[in-house]
């Protein structure tokens, strides 16, 4: 068993997560992760993995999304997460989180959960048309209930999941108003000390909230083979970046340094003086390639990933040990999620019975 991570009252609360699809890449880790990594002693954090999520279009692969769980918590240990440092938890060991789920599906209009837009973009990237199941729109209400049963005052989040989290900030406000009478006036901030049970949640997103893929077009996405993974290698690393795609013809036309490829020069670069030199000469069309470029940001990326993959492999082949974490982390966050249940009944007259949810 790992050391549990010490337990504190005075931090404001993060809960953020990942829907476990297979390896994590660079996308979520500059999207997401490394501001979790810089959050996770500022605040009391909880990491989710929303494995029910996974069931919405995957129920037919238990083992693959089985799979995945362990997979993504090799990937959050490679990039910094420390289980010493942060609650690493599994959604479905967390009863009170599909409880509220289904409470919290009562507060919304079935019309405002499919207006979510990145619901609508899942829907049209992945080809399903009609052909979803119902919980599919349900977990935009369950993403709600994943953040406001740790009572979350900040989700470190992707640009795209913004609008998840105005979905949460509208729950949690309307819940307040009409069982624990905050007026409706009340500032977000002030709902909690006017006695409403949930915070109103910010969105954190990081610096780069969208990563551009290695096809120079869309958002970086494993099901779009555009992705960069930290288990890559060195090579296959220049072999992603050499397809990345400009525009530019020859190595002295005019170059747009807005293109996907300086969006990596800026992003994984750390020499902000040798970014500003490159963004010089190449918007003045001097004799630099994009190959050039292109190497010099895979040997970047390559040395940022080097001490990942050292750090991830150190538990491949060891499922016992992630298990190990994420029982640990799932055990406190049980503990925080039954906490909210009882006084979400509580204030809307459902509480009955006292009880507690621990694992053995």
């Amino acid at each position: 068993m790992t050391a549990p991570m010490t337990t504190t009252t005075a931090k404001p609360r993060i809960l953020t997560g990942d829907t476990p699809t297979g390896q994590l890449h660079l996308g979520h880790y500059v999207g997401s992760v490394k501001r979790r990594v810089e959050l996770q002693d500022k605040y009391e954090a909880y990491i989710l993995i929303a494995n029910m999520h996974a069931f919405t279009t995957r129920s037919d692969k238990p083992d693959e999304i089985r799979r995945d769980c362990l997979e993504i918590v090799r990937d959050w240990l490679a990039m910094g997460l420390e289980p010493q440092r942060c609650a690493m938890v599994l959604q479905t060991e967390v009863p009170a989180i599909a409880e509220l789920t289904y409470f919290f599906a009562m507060l919304l209009p079935f019309n405002r959960v499919m207006r979510n837009p990145t619901l609508k973009d899942e829907i049209k990237v992945k080809n399903l048309g009609e052909n979803y199941s119902f919980g599919f729109p349900l977990y935009a209400v369950g993403q709600t209930a994943d953040i406001l049963a740790f009572r979350a005052h900040s989700v470190p989040v992707g640009e795209d999941q913004v609008p998840h989290i105005e979905l949460t900030r509208e729950v949690a406000r309307r819940f307040n108003q009409m069982y624990c009478g905050v007026d409706e006036h009340a500032e977000d901030d002030d709902h909690e000390k006017l006695g409403g049970v949930f915070p109103v949640p910010k969105a954190d997103v990081g610096t780069i909230g969208r990563l551009i893929g290695t096809d120079g077009v869309n958002k970086m996405s494993k099901s779009l083979s555009n992705a960069i993974f930290i288990t890559d290698t060195h090579k296959q690393i220049k072999k992603k970046l050499g397809k990345l795609y400009t525009g530019r013809q020859n190595p002295t036309d005019l170059g747009d340094i807005n293109n996907a490829l300086f969006q990596y020069v800026r992003t994984f670069i750390p020499d902000v003086e040798r970014v500003k030199e490159l963004e010089r000469a190449y918007a003045a069309g001097e004799n630099i390639g994009d190959g050039h470029i292109k190497v010099e940001v895979a040997d970047a990326i390559n040395e940022l990933l080097e001490p990942m993959r050292e750090r991830r492999a150190k538990y491949e082949g060891d499922d016992q040990a992630i298990i190990d974490i994420l029982e640990d982390g799932t055990r406190k966050a049980n503990v925080i999620a039954e906490q909210t249940l009882l006084m979400a009944k509580d204030a809307a007259k459902l509480k009955f019975f006292e009880r507690d949810i621990v694992l053995k």
